[in-house]
């Protein structure tokens, strides 16, 4: 791959990265469990970087607390 697709690559990702998280509210740390398609509050919380899980269609997804 030349450079300037590398780089171009790179900032369409941060920018995807970034509009995804603006939409989580604002939060304590350890208070919301993110998984890989979604966010839910963590109930209960803990510290972050710990293996939480979400309700989701067919049962629990497991995430991590941030």
């Amino acid at each position: 791959m030349s450079r300037p697709v590398v780089l171009v690559s790179a900032l369409m990702l941060a920018f995807l990265v970034r509009a995804a998280y603006a939409q989580v509210p604002p939060h304590a740390p350890g208070t919301i469990c993110f998984t890989l398609a979604f966010w839910c509050w963590a109930n209960p919380p803990g510290p972050p970087g710990a293996i939480c899980g979400c309700p989701g269609p067919y049962g629990w997804v497991q995430g991590m607390l941030g």
